[in-house]
């Protein structure tokens, strides 16, 4: 069970080191658009949407990660004064009764959208914009399947009785 849980880790870590360098070409390219079109007075839709790819792709393929080392968003009323069994509960009741089944219901949901999309090759979001709607789509999906991964990493380490990773 555990070398499963290390598994998922692993996929999640390798996501995001390769993500995390997303950030940094989002800020120069930002950087970029700023010049051209203050300092040259050129413009180009297609670049400004590639500031909008290279953000939702950060973020969405960022977010098992998160979860992973526990910098996701918590709502924190019982569990930070609670014994660690109870936390261990909490965690458990939360990843089995709210996030598993928030990603299962996401990616059904979603998964006719990106099917239609990707059977159209959904163009562009703005009139000269970059025609790949289908890939930017496609990273709900994706979002979904690493969170329910990672999700799953940690209930195994909980059941197995180990603090999350």
């Amino acid at each position: 069970m555990l070398a499963l849980a290390g598994i998922i880790d692993a996929i999640n870590r390798g996501v995001s080191h390769l993500v995390r360098w997303f950030a940094l070409v989002m800020v120069l390219v930002q950087f970029g658009i700023v010049i051209g079109r203050y300092v040259f007075g050129v413009n180009s839709i297609w670049v400004q949407e590639s500031v909008l790819y290279l953000h939702a792709t950060l973020f969405m393929l960022a977010a098992g990660y998160t979860l992973l080392v526990d910098k996701h968003v918590r709502v924190d009323i019982f569990y930070a004064k609670a014994a660690p069994a109870t936390r261990r509960w909490i965690d458990m009741a939360g990843h089995l009764f709210l996030l598993l089944p928030s990603m299962a219901a996401l990616l059904c949901w979603s998964w006719p959208s990106v099917r239609n999309s990707w059977k159209i090759l959904e163009g562009p979001i703005s009139v000269g914009g970059i025609e790949a709607v289908f890939l930017l789509k496609s990273l709900i999906p994706v979002f979904c399947v690493l969170v329910a991964l990672q999700s799953i990493a940690i209930l195994l380490r909980l059941v197995a009785g180990e603090e999350p990773a």
